[in-house]
């Protein structure tokens, strides 16, 4: 038995499955302070005999191995979360081999491994809902570098209708701070399953989202995309992202994927609000696997 944390700014999902991503049990906890939130999150894993954890993190964090910060949550907003040790916590309360990431590089190994990319070794999912993120999947290995990717907050530029200053508060006008949920509520005044029947809501939205497709598609070439989230669940809005994209790169990448069947490129997730936590349990397994090929 494996278990799964998909550990989100309001809410923990941890579940037990087994390796082949079934989920055998879960509940979900409210993300309070972890004085509050982490106690029960340990209870529920020791009513079980789990042989690995994999935990998809909120962030930021630190993803680095050789890092002495391995596992932490870093500069997180969230009050009570910052530097925390997320792993060690972990560590020291179940003493079983854990792997730790981002909660949207987990989602993307979710959707590679038993999603909308079966049979690829290459996606990348990104979330639009509160915030803006965005993980990957290359060659079989979740993407990182000197961090993880925070493609939320790439640059777009401004639609010519647009007088939104942007809510990011690093840097207002960025993906997140122009496409997230909360953006959509503060330009128009409404939550957007209140405004699904207003075009120019869903045209503007489209816009800055097409752009960072554009750029990841420049940059990564994923073999699939994968958008989930709140906002993404008003279906109208796929129809623009795909035809805005092939638009902005004007045959550009010249390839069928995106050329002819883009439909089929730009999908939503086909494990919808699992793709985080079966991308967790399937890091369980790779600690699981880790571990044995180390002994």
């Amino acid at each position: 038995m494996l278990g799964a944390i998909e550990a989100g700014g309001t809410k923990f999902v941890c579940a037990v499955g087994n390796e082949d991503g079934t989920i055998i049990e879960r509940i979900k906890i409210d993300t309070l302070t972890p004085e509050q939130t982490m106690p029960e999150v340990i209870h529920f894993f020791k009513k079980y005999d789990v042989k690995s954890l994999g935990i998809g993190s909120f962030g930021p964090v630190d993803i680095d191995k050789n890092s002495p910060t391995y596992g932490n949550i870093t500069s997180t907003p969230k009050p009570g979360w910052t530097n925390y040790p997320f792993l060690k916590t972990m560590q020291e309360a179940l003493q079983i081999p854990i792997e730790f990431n981002t909660d949207v590089n987990v989602a993307a190994l979710g959707e590679m491994l038993k999603g909308a990319a079966q049979g690829l070794d290459s996606c990348l999912y990104i979330t639009v809902g509160t915030g803006v993120g965005a993980g990957a999947v290359v060659q079989g290995n979740l993407l990182q570098g000197l961090s993880h990717p925070e493609m939320g907050h790439v640059l777009v530029k401004r639609h010519p209708d647009d007088t939104f200053e942007g809510s990011c508060p690093y840097h207002k006008d960025c993906l997140e701070g122009m496409a997230a949920g909360p953006a959509i509520e503060k330009r128009w005044g409404q939550k957007g399953h209140e405004l699904q029947d207003k075009q120019e809501v869903w045209e503007i939205e489209a816009y800055y989202l097409a752009q960072a497709l554009m750029q990841y598609i420049l940059t990564i070439s994923p073999k699939k995309i994968i958008m989930g989230g709140g906002v993404m669940k008003q279906a109208q809005i796929f129809p623009l992202v795909r035809k805005q994209v092939q638009e902005l790169l004007n045959g550009y990448v010249p390839l069928p994927q995106i050329t002819e069947h883009i439909e089929v490129y730009i999908v939503p997730p086909s494990l919808g609000d699992d793709a985080g936590i079966t991308g967790a349990l399937m890091l369980a397994k790779r600690a699981l696997e880790t571990r044995k090929a180390t002994n």
